[in-house]
């Protein structure tokens, strides 16, 4: 729970190519583009799909 609280206190700065997984750790992907109005078009792994959300929905997954 603490590093939950922890990520929300990071900034979103988001960026093409970055590995992001959603807040509640449900999917994890990678950003494709990011739309003129800061929205973000990601994939989610082991699908083809893109979705769009909010970068604030999203989490940046740290390098191990």
């Amino acid at each position: 729970m603490v590093s939950g609280i922890e990520s929300l206190c990071e900034s979103t700065e988001l960026a093409v190519g970055d590995h992001v997984r959603t807040l509640r750790g449900s999917a994890t992907g990678i950003i494709l583009r990011i739309q003129p109005d800061g929205r973000v078009v990601w994939r989610p792994n082991g699908s083809r799909s893109e979705l769009i959300a909010l970068p604030e929905s999203l989490l940046r997954e740290k390098n191990l």
